[in-house]
């Protein structure tokens, strides 16, 4: 074939076999078209009235000063939120957009060398939430307050405040696990070096007029995550079973009309998935990737959540301290590892700005990264998190972590006497 006629004839010939068959293709395609801009319209105006009808409360969670417990009992209260799954139906998932689980919103607050643990859920999971606090450390003190962010301005930077933010994304795939709290034990006496004891000493150094914020706005996950494609596909490729992707319905069918070319000058060969004789697996991986492939599975057998991870570091201009970015951002690096997982800043949420109108583009990154913070937004970049990881992230400093900027319950509670009068 060497001459435009040729090709003329082949193309000529290709386009009726698309003519002829339109009615298989055109169905197909605009199925699939249809349905992700639909899901995105109604998921876009379902989500913002669902936000918009739902009322929200802020906890105060004071831990006990002596915490013999390990971050293992915050991951029993992390298991009991996926409580308030919701299954739906086809016609409410794809008519009425309602696949919008509830979330919460874990947050620890560094406030002028003082550090706070705060709660926000939504009103009607008040109840659950200090049920599940109060199950695990029956010590504790619970409060309602006011959200802390609602006392600053509405718009920053201004003329008194400076910021810098930024979300946080993985730098592999969710199913490989960061550092979980089996890391910082002892191998000789099993006691755990606590690593929220590196986060709440930079937190503690703040000083006046300056303020750090740490949330983790949390959406639970159904099982299906745990079982989905891509999470298998991490799996079979730690485990040297990819031998090719998976063949769908649609995927025949475009082999069968990119075949209608290749007959034209060749014998027709439709595609397979090949097979080979392998090695049994403890003699095809290294202890390294046995060691990874362990982790990622027992990461994927347990409950996990849609996680938006975000930092904001706010003060007054006069005290304004990068130091304290770089002080901070290195302490939560401590549950990264590059032989699992680590997670990095998000170079489009993070407040920087170079070359054209500099000045102004910092501004809008600014004032976009606080709004979203203030509302608990999950725009942007997200991470999925098992239960192991949040408790690692997220739990109440042990008994050895003796930071004096940590509001704890000043004596241990307990029940009424059993003879307490109770009225006449």
């Amino acid at each position: 074939m060497n001459n435009v006629s040729d090709i003329f004839i082949v193309v000529k010939a290709f386009g009726a076999a698309i003519f002829n068959f339109w009615w298989a293709i055109f169905p197909i395609a605009f199925f699939y078209i249809f349905k992700v801009l639909w899901i995105d319209y109604v998921g876009w105006y379902s989500e913002g009235s669902w936000y918009a009808s739902q009322k929200w409360t802020v906890l105060e969670v004071f831990p006990p000063r002596e915490i013999e417990k390990g971050p293992k009992s915050m991951e029993s209260f992390f298991v009991g939120l996926t409580g308030v799954l919701t299954t739906y139906d086809v016609f409410s998932e794809y008519m009425k957009g309602s696949w919008f689980h509830d979330r919460f919103s874990m947050e620890l607050v560094g406030e002028e060398g003082k550090i706070h643990f705060y709660i926000r859920t939504q009103k009607k999971h008040r109840n659950m939430v200090e049920a599940q606090i109060y199950a695990q450390y029956p010590d504790a003190e619970i409060v309602e307050v006011e959200d802390y962010t609602q006392k600053f301005p509405k718009i920053v930077p201004n003329r008194r405040w400076d910021l810098w933010g930024s979300d946080f994304e993985f730098v592999g795939p969710a199913p490989y696990p960061i550092k979980t709290y089996d890391y910082f034990e002892e191998s000789i006496t099993g006691e755990m070096n606590d690593p929220m004891a590196a986060i709440t000493e930079v937190l503690g150094t703040l000083g006046p007029g300056q303020h750090i914020w740490l949330q983790y706005v949390l959406q639970p996950l159904s099982e299906k995550w745990n079982i989905d494609k891509a999470q298998k596909a991490v799996v079979d490729k730690l485990t040297g079973r990819t031998t090719g992707a998976v063949l769908g319905p649609l995927d025949h069918l475009l082999d069968v009309f990119s075949n209608l070319w290749a007959g034209l000058f060749a014998p027709v060969e439709f595609k397979t998935t090949a097979k080979k004789e392998e090695a049994p697996l403890e003699f095809r991986l290294s202890p390294i990737e046995k060691e990874r492939l362990k982790a990622v599975e027992e990461n994927l057998g347990k409950s996990s959540f849609k996680t938006k991870m975000r930092m904001i570091v706010l003060g007054k201009k006069e005290v304004f301290d990068r130091a304290k970015i770089g002080a901070f951002i290195g302490a939560i690096k401590q549950f990264n590892d590059i032989n699992f997982n680590s997670f990095k800043p998000n170079d489009i949420s993070k407040t920087y700005a170079n070359f054209v109108l500099k000045k102004e583009r910092l501004a809008f990154r600014q004032r976009k990264i606080y709004n979203r913070y203030r509302n608990r937004n999950m725009d942007g970049a997200l991470m999925v998190f098992s239960t192991k990881e949040l408790a690692t992230l997220y739990h109440f400093p042990d008994m050895g972590v003796k930071s004096p900027a940590i509001i704890r319950t000043e004596s241990k509670l307990g029940a009424a006497p059993a003879n307490l009068p109770v009225g006449e």
